[in-house]
């Protein structure tokens, strides 16, 4: 997958490169809401699969795009404090050099951007964005004494079965990198789905909650961060697994197993990594890393967005500006908002 521009435009890499690019305007592809899909000619084209899965979902490239921005945003709130803060550029690839390695990183992106996209369609669905679904209203089951199912559960089983079937669509071929993808694109998902929480509406007189009803909630997107920046911590290190028996079936033979024969496998919830992360402190054309000199650090944190572990020991440079902003402000009835201008000086630590 690809992110485009704020225009809402896709494009999509089926080299197994995860979400890379930004659109240039040369080949479309046009839906059935006439919306205007650009495929970048640096890529290759969407595949047959990838544009069945548009034209049979109307309203659904709008919802993969917004998934897509909300996870680069995720991404680099994330990371704000760390070495690698999810940098992106406006180049052919988004997240840089870094999706073409095996390393953490390359871990949360693609599973941060796969529950992106499931987050955003099953939330459209029971929006009523997209014609092809609707809210999910299975998810009934038996009530308690006091509430019953009801209400517009948000539609994650469509929402996970869209994202396996595009998103994984774009990896190719049975090596350690496709299969890592793949698990990291799973772990996305089903993080999404597990996060999922019920809530109720009160029903009865005087608001006194005789009956409830009740249904499924997707999570806030920043509790899915949350829960994949925990598991970035905790990420595996993996290594290729072949069974060698003609009798085992594809999923079988082919297999991901911890490099540490005395750790346990990973879990479909766990994100999984098999080479180690490059140095971020300097830049590196070869790995495409922008270092961190010239970042802004905590001198008084011990932690990793202190000056002493963010700069990576090379020192930093103390500075002062002044800053202006709004303050003390009042509400006027009715109706405006007055101001006064407040300035304080600010010191900044900036990485050498």
């Amino acid at each position: 997958l690809a992110l485009s521009s704020l225009s809402n435009t896709l494009a999509v890499n089926n080299s197994g490169r995860g979400i890379i690019n930004v659109a240039s305007s040369t080949n479309l592809l046009t839906d059935s809401k006439n919306v205007q899909l650009v495929l970048d000619p640096s890529l290759q084209l969407l595949s047959r699969k990838q544009r069945k899965l548009i034209r049979q979902n109307p309203g659904i490239l709008h919802s993969v795009s917004s998934g897509l921005q909300t996870a680069i945003k995720e991404c680099k709130w994330q990371f704000r404090n760390r070495r690698w803060n999810c940098p992106t550029s406006q180049g052919p690839n988004i997240f840089g050099k870094i999706v073409n390695r095996g390393c953490r990183e390359t871990a949360f992106i693609f599973a941060i951007t796969s529950a992106g996209v499931t987050h955003s369609v099953a939330r459209s669905c029971s929006e009523g964005s997209i014609e092809s679904c609707t809210c999910d209203y299975r998810r009934r089951g038996p009530g308690g004494p006091d509430w019953h199912w009801g209400g517009c559960s948000d539609n994650i089983d469509f929402g996970r079965l869209f994202g396996r079937e595009f998103v994984d669509s774009s990896e190719k071929g049975r090596d350690l990198r496709f299969l890592m993808n793949l698990h990291n694109n799973e772990a996305g998902r089903m993080t999404v789905f597990s996060e999922m929480r019920q809530e109720c509406k009160c029903h009865g007189m005087s608001g006194s909650c005789t009956v409830r009803t009740c249904w499924m909630r997707l999570p806030t997107f920043r509790a899915v961060g949350d829960v994949l920046k925990d598991r970035f911590d905790g990420a595996s290190r993996v290594i290729y697994g072949n069974k060698g028996s003609n009798r085992a079936s594809r999923v079988e033979l082919h297999h991901l197993e911890p490099e540490n024969p005395a750790h346990k496998p990973p879990s479909p919830h766990d994100l999984v990594y098999f080479e180690k992360s490059p140095n971020f402190c300097t830049y590196s054309g070869k790995t495409g890393t922008a270092g961190t000199a010239g970042r802004f650090c905590n001198s008084s944190s011990p932690g990793l967005d202190g000056c002493e572990l963010l700069c990576c020991g090379r020192g930093y440079r103390t500075r002062t500006q002044r800053v202006t902003e709004r303050c003390n402000c009042t509400f006027h009835w009715c109706c405006h908002v007055s101001c006064l201008n407040c300035t304080n000086t600010q010191v900044l630590h900036e990485c050498l």
